[in-house]
């Protein structure tokens, strides 16, 4: 995906090459490949790093530079990854201020919180659950409003509400998630610590026996559960802003009854922020609109347009929104904590994965590509990874799949589960080994070859029958030209199993992949074509969220 930065005129428009995450877990003060890159400059332009779900924003904004003169220049980026891109100094001089849902995670940095010169709270929405009104009606909730993180923990554990999640260590909803659970089934009375979140663990893990989809993004997340079956997923976490926006589009089977946990939530304040390396012609604008987006009526402007709820005083949310608050639970006292929090997430706590890469190692693929190709998955065996944000998680199991003409060969690698000895290190280093031995002849036979990943997940599962978050990822350079069309792939997928129907395939664009084919594979089996023109390894560490 070509990233670029934008003024709030043309979002509306370009929407759909909007979502875009980094790679986090490092503090290097070079250029990662997936960083969003800068924009020039100008008089009058605020240039901001920003989640993406402020897209909803897009009319305020153009309404505040037509008072103001400031023209608000996004780039996109994930919270998290964002906050590492601000404490690493990749921010300084490239972006004016930032926008992020949160700034609680950068504030655990001490180095992060001091390249932060002010900042400035917009909007008010907490992390709530959203549970489909029949699945409300059979666990007896009423209308909601009386329910708790544990009882919606006990209900996940029992097998009777399923629910979708963003990645935690992609998105700021998931991470809020991930903390109030913590801090609810802790009992924690101050900032959430280290024995807070073991004491929590047990709870943790059946809470999220519950889960059945997650994602890199919220967009991703809402087409996710509009697929699926009735009884696969029940409910989803995010922003009740988010869930009370999908109810505009949704059925009416499948709308969302909003429940913020009576025991208490984490919510995002949405603070603008302006960056110290910041000249002080960009903080004049910075002060301008600020001052414009605090003014009784945007404000309720603000809450009308994006379901969030103002920050002013005095100003009543929009219709629809209850006007009482939950308490807020406490965050992470330390970043260590946080990232010990993540990485437990990751490795521990969550269903495991099965993912299957299809890589292309077709003639094509020779010199640069494979090498590009063995620098993007090897960087997913690392070990560095502290959020466990990149590399393959404890107890995943990595399928490799060569293809040319026809399938070279399948590998299978099993990562040991945390304590195991020995380690996840040897079984990471033989994954390696393997990515590292890919060699580029032949034609290219995708469907084939993708057919033959799922037989392989088939096997696998009624082997192990077991329960796990399970994927396919497919890299290509090129065009299929040899064995199934893409018709005959249609009719394959036709025919398997309603599990097997549900596993989403993610393409990968390289080179002079056919787009029109790689689409059609992401809409066949509700997956999400990626682009690594620019950097597969951007792309590569991208895609981890969705397994």
């Amino acid at each position: 995906m070509k990233r670029r930065s934008w003024s709030i005129a043309a979002v509306v428009a370009l929407l759909a090459v909007s979502a875009c995450t980094s790679s986090g877990g490092g503090t290097s003060s070079g250029p990662k490949p997936s960083d969003p890159p800068a924009a020039t400059a100008r008089p009058g332009v605020l240039r901001v790093l920003a989640g993406s779900e402020l897209q909803d924003l897009a009319p305020i904004l153009e309404e505040a530079r037509k008072a103001t003169g400031v023209t608000v220049q996004f780039s996109w980026t994930g919270s998290l990854d964002g906050a590492d891109a601000v404490s690493s100094g990749r921010a300084d001089g490239k972006y004016d201020a930032v926008w992020f849902p949160s700034n609680q995670y950068l504030r655990l940095d001490d180095t992060g919180k001091s390249k932060v010169l002010s900042e400035t709270p917009v909007m008010v929405s907490p992390v709530a659950v959203g549970v489909r009104s029949s699945v409300l009606n059979d666990l007896g909730w009423g209308d909601g409003s009386k329910v708790s993180w544990a009882q919606i923990g006990d209900a996940a554990a029992a097998g009777k509400l399923s629910y979708g999640m963003a990645d935690p260590s992609r998105s700021n909803s998931g991470f809020s998630t991930l903390v109030a659970v913590a801090s609810a089934f802790s009992g924690a009375g101050s900032a959430l610590s280290e024995a807070d979140v073991q004491k929590a663990t047990p709870s943790l893990k059946r809470f999220f026996t519950g889960q059945k989809l997650t994602s890199g993004s919220s967009g991703w997340l809402a087409q996710a559960y509009t697929r699926a079956e009735p009884g696969v997923v029940g409910a989803l976490v995010n922003y009740e802003s988010v869930l009370l926006s999908m109810n505009k589009s949704l059925p009416p089977e499948q709308q969302l009854t909003v429940i913020r946990p009576l025991d208490g939530v984490v919510s995002a304040d949405y603070p603008l922020s302006l960056l110290s390396s910041s000249a002080q012609r960009e903080r004049d604008s910075f002060q301008r609109l600020t001052a414009y987006l605090l003014k009784e009526d945007v404000q309720k402007r603000i809450s009308e347009v994006t379901l969030r709820r103002p920050v002013a005083p005095g100003v009543p949310p929009a219709a629809g929104l209850p006007s009482d608050r939950r308490r807020e639970l406490p965050f992470p006292g330390s970043r260590a904590v946080a990232d010990g929090l993540l990485a437990s997430y990751q490795n521990d706590l969550r269903r495991p994965s099965r993912t299957v890469y299809v890589l292309d190692t077709s003639g094509s693929m020779e010199g640069s590509r494979i090498s590009a190709l063995k620098s993007a998955l090897g960087r997913l065996t690392g070990t560095d990874d502290t959020r466990g944000v990149r590399r393959f998680r404890n107890r995943e199991e990595v399928t490799l799949i060569s293809f040319a003409s026809n399938v070279k060969w399948t590998k299978t690698h099993a990562v040991p589960a945390s304590g195991s000895q020995p380690g996840p290190e040897a079984e990471l280093a033989s994954i390696n080994a393997d990515v590292q031995s890919l060699s580029a002849s032949g034609g290219t036979a995708v469907y084939d070859s993708l057919e033959e990943a799922y037989r392989v997940i088939g096997r696998q599962q009624s082997a192990a029958g077991d329960d796990r978050f399970t994927s396919i990822v497919l890299m290509t350079d090129g065009e299929s030209n040899v064995g199934a069309t893409d018709g005959d792939f249609k009719r394959f997928h036709d025919g398997l199993a309603a599990w097997q129907k549900s596993i989403p395939v993610f393409p990968i664009k390289f080179g002079e992949a056919a787009v029109s084919q790689l689409q059609g594979i992401a809409d066949v089996s509700g997956g999400k074509l990626f682009d690594g023109s620019g950097s597969l390894d951007g792309v590569f560490e991208e895609i981890r969220g969705y397994q």
